[in-house]
């Protein structure tokens, strides 16, 4: 049971760093351009659902990270 949580961890911790480093930060060349930095985006479609998955991922290794502790 340890070991398969412990793999289970590893690979949402994977999965997690991979969601994080697809998001889109920042305006891109606009700023250079004189575009202001400050405009309000709504996050649509595929952005929606990574940014959705992100949080998913980290509640899900914190939990497998809880129930890990408890058993050890």
């Amino acid at each position: 049971m340890l070991t398969f949580l412990l793999i289970a961890q590893i690979i949402i911790a994977v999965t997690l760093g991979l969601s994080t480093l697809l998001q889109v930060k920042g305006g891109g060349l606009g700023g250079i351009f004189g575009q202001a930095d400050t405009v309000f985006r709504t996050k649509r479609g595929i952005e929606k659902t990574l940014f959705q998955l992100t949080i998913a991922l980290v509640i899900l290794f914190v939990l497998i990270s809880i129930w890990i502790l408890l058993i050890i």
